[in-house]
């Protein structure tokens, strides 16, 4: 009986751990847009993810253990893979991604908003939300791993900055112009 028992919850935490793989990967696809801004239908949606993983976690049974069993299987996974992206840039971008650039030089980068499933009015509200009232203000606006939208608006009487082969970022695409090496902002000198 014993056995049945511990065979029974290792299939609960391996059900568990798959699923909790699998939501990783597709939203890691799919759902840097839901995190940017999470609609109603989005809410919906990851309401329903968790109903309809819930019953494959724990193999239809409804019995507190193996609500436990499950519940501990996605907080330790959990733990587990933020520990281990601290350590290891390279599985942090596969797993989270980097910044990706919408908007250069006051002009929206629409092929690459498409992309990520936003629309130009997309980009333009979450301008607004940001307090910038004319896109020929932003210098550049950065959709963020984690669905932020970060903005960085230009100087009046300041050109644009240019975006070269040495300022490309890590991530899935280029993203905002950087300082060199040893330089500060604008070319400055980093201070000690």
């Amino acid at each position: 009986m014993p056995g049945i028992v511990a065979a029974w919850i290792a299939g609960v935490a391996l059900s568990t751990l798959s699923i909790y793989l699998f939501l990783i990967l597709m939203i890691r696809l799919v759902g840097r847009r839901m995190l940017a801004q999470l609609s109603a239908i989005d809410f919906v949606v990851i309401i329903l993810l968790g109903s309809a993983v819930e019953t494959a976690m724990v193999g239809a049974s409804t019995s507190l253990v193996a609500g436990l069993v499950a519940a501990s299987v996605l907080l330790v996974s959990n733990r587990l893979l933020s520990t281990a992206m601290v350590r290891s840039k390279r599985l942090r971008h596969l797993v989270i991604g980097g910044p990706i650039l919408l908007v250069h030089g006051g002009r929206i980068l629409g092929a690459r908003a498409r992309r990520l499933g936003f629309t130009e009015a997309d980009v333009l509200e979450a301008l607004r939300e940001r307090g910038v009232a004319d896109l020929a203000d932003v210098s550049f606006a950065v959709l963020e791993a984690d669905g932020r939208i970060n903005v960085v608006q230009r100087s009046r009487g300041e050109g644009y900055p240019s975006v070269d082969a040495s300022a490309q970022s890590v991530g899935d695409s280029p993203g905002p112009p950087r300082p060199k090496t040893g330089q500060g902002v604008r070319g400055r000198p980093n201070s000690p």
